[in-house]
């Protein structure tokens, strides 16, 4: 029996609809898209039955009003199957002077000219929205006593208990943000993210753009981004792990179209890096960090299980930290911001920055938990914040190690740092 809460994305659509003729929903297959879509919807057509699909596009053709003349919000699943449709909305959106007249969903964008393209033509529109796995707050694990959102007001004290222990930790990033394994049984549950290993591996990437690729190859490739999530590998890093893991190998130009077809189904979601103004000239790491979209993807594409983790804490912090980073994202959309990375030459690197429209901004450094690992992090948040010059931009409205373990969130007094377990936080 499922027990999550009221999804963060059905606020923001509901949202997105009174500013916006339509709103166009991307994410990962099985993130829930079209259940938080149908939700909202009064009339919906569902693009992936081929016998709908087929009418409809016959139907478009003919006569474009007719096609969409259902009831408002009207609700296209898989919209990017039929690539006319998107011309037909703009064009109903413009003609209807009306919010809220469609909702399209989708698990695939088009080639990066469409894409282009649609973005140009969807301006003043059209509103996007992205939808990931499931957060902690929303499946019901995390208890949600602490609002990320509230941090930004730098609250004097913060003391809320942690219900979540490290094997909770281990199991809760085996089994992923899936809807659809909340609840389950726990063999049940972290299956659910090998079926969708297999899917993506032998169907997705394949049937994205037509191009045919060998499961095998796309398997390794994977694996070799599961080694090297949280870091700015380069494609010839990855190569080169390929090398040393498999025994046949995959030329750059061959990964990096791999990597594209896996970032246009959502499988992969790369972090930006943050850019402050600094006090010192020290250069700027800009590239990228690799994460899947949600960590049961890496922890799949290695065979592994929550003993697997227990048994080897050093990685667990790896995929821990991209659980965090999941979670981070989802909360940090709605609080219309942007999480960022940083590192610089020297080495110095900050795991999470939150980054709001208004400007403001929180440094996060992500930790298994005990106390070495938080002090750790705290010179790293607190080097850091040193080093911005904030005489040219703000101050970090906080800064906060997000957590597995541990029995408190909590402000340490010497420098006001909050240490907040992951299974206490919210948007």
């Amino acid at each position: 029996m499922k027990n999550y809460r009221r999804r963060i994305m059905d606020t923001l659509l509901e949202k997105k609809l009174q500013e916006k003729g339509a709103v166009l929903i991307e994410g990962p297959k099985w993130c829930g898209k079209t259940t938080t879509a149908e939700e909202i919807a009064t009339s919906k057509i569902m693009l992936a039955k081929p016998d709908i699909k087929e009418h409809f596009k016959s139907l478009l053709e003919i006569d474009t009003d007719a096609a969409l003349a259902g009831e408002t919000p009207m609700l296209i699943d898989e919209w990017q199957t039929v690539p006319k449709l998107w011309d037909a909305v703009r064009y109903t959106v413009d003609h209807r002077h009306a919010m809220g007249q469609f909702i399209l969903t989708g698990s695939a964008v088009p080639d990066k000219d469409a894409e282009k393209e649609r973005e140009h033509s969807g301006t003043g529109r059209f509103a996007w929205l992205t939808m990931r796995p499931m957060t902690l707050f929303e499946s019901g694990e995390s208890n949600g006593t602490v609002s990320l959102g509230e941090l930004f007001q730098a609250p004097e004290k913060i003391l809320q208990k942690n219900a979540l222990k490290l094997s909770d930790i281990a199991f809760l990033i085996c089994r992923g943000g899936w809807p659809i394994a909340v609840g389950l049984p726990e063999e049940a549950a972290l299956e659910q993210a090998f079926d969708y290993y297999d899917a993506v591996t032998k169907e997705d990437v394949t049937n994205v753009d037509g191009v045919k690729r060998a499961s095998e190859r796309v398997q390794r490739l994977m694996r070799a981004y599961a080694r090297h999530q949280g870091t700015q590998a380069s494609i010839a890093t990855l190569k080169g792990d390929l090398k040393n893991n498999d025994t046949t190998t995959l030329d750059e130009d061959t990964i990096s179209s791999y990597l594209d077809a896996l970032r246009k189904i959502f499988v992969v979601e790369d972090m930006p890096a943050w850019n402050p103004n600094l006090r010192s000239k020290t250069a700027i790491r800009t590239t990228d960090t690799r994460y899947f979209v949600d960590p049961s993807i890496a922890t799949a594409a290695l065979g592994l299980g929550p003993t697997d983790l227990m048994n080897d804490l050093n990685s667990m912090g790896f995929f821990f930290e991209a659980m965090c980073v999941r979670d981070l994202r989802v909360f940090t959309e709605a609080l219309n911001g942007k999480v960022y990375h940083y590192r610089d030459k020297s080495g110095l690197e900050c795991d999470a920055v939150v980054h709001l429209r208004n400007g403001q901004y929180g440094l996060i450094e992500i930790k298994l938990g005990g106390d070495s690992l938080i002090k750790e992090g705290a010179e790293t948040l607190n080097e850091l914040a040193n080093q911005i010059d904030t005489t040219r931009m703000k101050s970090p409205a906080f800064k906060m190690i997000l957590t597995a373990t541990g029995e408190y969130a909590y402000r340490r007094p010497e420098d006001g740092i909050y240490v907040v377990p992951i299974g206490c936080l919210r948007p």
